[in-house]
């Protein structure tokens, strides 16, 4: 397999490029980071171009403290497929699911009535694990489900509380298994991992992936160091101002003052550099070792589990629009007109792409998204993976 590199000539250009974005009185990204692996764990490109905020004049660096949102939930389904491997749990078997999470037995689906009422009504299956990592089991998230968002009103559901009780408390708004929506799902993961091991998310990410894979990542940003950057708003489709962080309870978080176990939401909760996820993708373009310290975190037979399309009779269609509930938070998609036929599949907690990029990013390749414009990939087949990120709501701002 070929160990992809770049020239100094085109190092230089892609920072120019990156550059180009971040700097000027216009300038259109207040800062990034990005950067380039491949499976021997060693990154042949990283950067980081502009400032941690529009107004500020401290400089972006990979040192930089970000909220990494759904960057998370690459860190629970490995987790996950540890504990699968070892036989703790299993992806089918949802009697022994509930009895980890009876909740998932009693949960029911949020309908419509005919009058534009709202009912809940018994599953007609039960939820499976295959199912929460897939988003197949019937969550959503209430930024971009109407359904949920109009049903929580006048309160409302926040789903970045950073409250364990907002989560378990949702109702479905899908009958189990019958529809791919993201949601929630990972949130619930995350808490049955609690559940069957006895440790903190938290630490059980530190124990078995953060460390081995030297990785500066936590549920509690206290315990990181470095500067943390700026969340940004853009108006209109343009303007950009400083925001109010959205996800406050971990930044707020301080044990000397009794503040007790943070939640740690599989789905969203961990804040870290951007850049050390490139350590995590490498693995798993190595078939789940680390190839800087041979720590195996899953096997090559599990690594392919994951980046199969788990809903083959259900394909993403990417020219389809799906319209938000919050619109300062997310853009409805698709980002870009795309071909009718063009589809994605869904592995284990991440997107497959069922063709060829214009990029070069071979079918079969994996990547997602943070809700805050943060993206990974990792592309087995040409043995690159790689992330870029920012701190800008909502999410798909046009550039």
């Amino acid at each position: 397999m070929e160990r992809p590199t770049i020239s100094p000539e085109t190092k230089q250009t892609l920072e120019s490029i990156a550059d180009s974005y971040t700097t000027g009185p216009q300038r259109k990204i207040p800062g990034l980071v990005y950067g380039a692996v491949r499976n021997d764990g060693e990154p042949f490109f990283t950067y980081a171009s502009g400032t941690t905020g529009i107004s500020s004049e401290r400089k972006m660096s990979l040192e930089t403290i970000f909220w990494v949102v759904s960057f998370t939930k690459l860190l629970t389904s490995v987790s996950c497929m540890q504990l699968v491997e070892q036989g703790q749990l299993h992806l089918d078997n949802a009697e022994h699911l509930e009895s980890i999470a009876p909740e998932l037995g009693a949960v029911k689906v949020l309908t419509r009535t005919p009058d534009g009422g709202f009912e809940l009504v018994e599953k007609k299956r039960k939820i499976t694990l295959r199912m929460l990592l897939n988003h197949t089991a019937g969550f959503g998230y209430a930024f971009e489900d109407s359904k949920l968002a109009e049903y929580g009103r006048p309160i409302g559901f926040d789903d970045f509380s950073g409250s364990r009780e907002d989560v378990i408390s949702r109702p479905l708004v899908n009958q189990p298994g019958e529809k791919f929506q993201y949601g929630t799902s990972m949130d619930w993961v995350g808490i049955i991992i609690e559940r069957i091991t006895g440790m903190e998310l938290e630490e059980y990410f530190s124990q078995y992936i953060l460390k081995p894979l030297e990785m500066d990542v936590s549920f509690y940003p206290s315990r990181l160091e470095g500067d943390l950057a700026y969340m940004h708003q853009r108006l209109n489709g343009r303007e950009l101002v400083h925001a109010d962080h959205l996800y406050r309870a971990p930044l707020t978080w301080k044990a000397s003052e009794g503040g007790g176990r943070l939640f740690c939401a599989g789905g969203h909760g961990c804040f870290g550099k951007p850049t050390h996820f490139l350590r995590l993708i490498s693995a798993l373009l190595n078939n789940g070792i680390d190839s800087k310290t041979q720590t195996r975190l899953l096997h090559p037979s599990t690594v392919q589990e994951m980046f199969k399309d788990q809903i083959r009779d259900k394909p993403r269609y990417s020219n389809v629009c799906i319209p938000v509930a919050k619109p300062h938070l997310a853009n409805p998609t698709p980002l870009a007109p795309m071909p009718d036929d063009h589809t994605e599949g869904w592995g284990l907690s991440f997107s497959i792409s069922h063709f060829a990029e214009k990029s070069g990013r071979a079918p079969g390749s994996a990547s997602w998204e943070g809700l805050a414009n943060l993206y990974w990939f990792a592309d087995r087949e040409n043995n690159v993976g790689g992330i870029i990120g920012t701190q800008i709501f909502p999410y798909g701002g046009m550039y």
